[in-house]
Order: C-alpha cells, then structure tokens, then sequence
C-alpha cells in the first residue's frame, strides 16, 4: 500500500480570492500574499473570541441559574401546575393511580412525590 504525500492548496497553486475587499491568498507569481495571510489571521483571532466570550456568556448564565434555584432549566420546587397532585399521594395513594386521577404523566407524579419527600 503506497502513501502519497498530502499537498497544500497553497502547493497546488490554488488561491482562494476574497472578492469584496479584492484579496487573494496567491500573489501572481504564486507566492503567499502576506496581506491575506494577516486579514485571515485577524479574522481566525476574532472569531475565536467571540467563542470565548460566547462560553462566557453561557457559564454565567448557568451559574446565576444556580443561585436562583434552577436545575437544568428546572425550578427544584414543585411546580405550580402540580399542586394537584398533594392530595392523593399523601393519602397514601399509588404513583400509577395518582397519575391516572390527575390526567398526568406518571414521570410527573414521581417527580411530585420526590421534592414532596412522601
């Protein structure tokens, strides 16, 4: 099995043209065009920050959720809508049977009985 060798674009005499500004990374005699080299450059850097600043953003966000008592975009209390749902489990009532009287979800339920701690 024969390897053959990986050229650049750059060795293959390709030149990627950034109409706009009226750029191309190849000057005519096929060299680097060091004006390119150096927008690319500015615009590699900018971009990644605005990944970190991005990151950032997101990080803090999830931490002020923290703070605020949310858990994976979900308030630890029980929810306002499943206030419905005290009742039967604290008479003693089954998961499976609560949710079938309240019209819920029986992961719903379990989650009402768990911040409930019945």
């Amino acid at each position: 099995m024969t390897h053959k060798s990986v050229e650049t674009l750059e060795e293959c005499g390709v030149s990627l043209s950034w109409h706009a500004p009226g750029v191309e990374t190849l000057i005519p005699n096929g060299k680097r065009n060091p004006a390119a080299s150096v927008m690319l450059a500015l615009l590699a850097e900018l971009a990644r920050g605005e990944v970190e600043l991005l990151r950032e953003r997101i990080n803090s966000g999830l931490a002020e959720a923290q703070q605020a008592g949310w858990n994976d975009n979900r308030p630890r209390n029980v929810p306002p809508k499943a206030q419905g749902h005290r009742s039967p489990l604290e008479v003693g009532q089954s998961v499976r049977n609560t949710a079938k009287l309240s019209g819920k979800g029986f992961s719903m339920v379990v989650r009402v009985k768990t911040a409930l701690a019945i």
